[in-house]
């Protein structure tokens, strides 16, 4: 029998994080995507981030497969 090795996924962020670095996974047609980033709102089921260049990431709730705050740069 081969061994399976499988990670735990947890969204365990919410909108009280608002403010604060979280790293994201989400997935979509092409499979998953991960942003890190500073959550800057969650509002209307919609996740929107920061990321370190600047550029922003709108993330539908809906996606969420995993999430958690991470400890800021």
């Amino acid at each position: 029998m081969t061994p399976r090795f499988g990670a735990r996924l947890a969204v365990a962020i919410t909108p009280s994080d608002v403010g604060k670095r979280v790293t994201v996974r989400r997935a979509d047609q092409g499979g998953f995507r991960d942003v890190v980033g500073t959550l800057i709102s969650w509002t209307d089921g919609t996740l929107t981030i920061v990321r370190r260049d600047g550029t922003v990431a709108e993330i539908s709730e809906k996606s969420l497969v995993a999430a958690k705050v991470v400890v800021p740069r």
